[in-house]
């Protein structure tokens, strides 16, 4: 996964944290829970602010 995966980041973040809500999360928590996902394969440095916007709109999409 790269950080332009954003719909199938969010999927993958709502499968390893069911029971989290998406709306209540840091961005730098969210950023490290991203680069923690086991497919994750990107820059480590490459998610700024608008990226992890648009993941965190995507898990909490999907989370509702």
């Amino acid at each position: 996964m790269k950080w332009t995966d954003i719909q199938e980041i969010a999927e993958a973040l709502c499968e390893k944290y069911e029971d989290m809500d998406p709306a209540t999360i840091r961005f730098v928590d969210l950023h490290n829970y991203v680069v923690s996902l086991e497919d994750f394969d990107d820059d480590h440095q490459r998610g700024g602010e608008k990226v992890l916007e648009a993941i965190q709109q995507a898990w909490i999409n999907e989370y509702i």
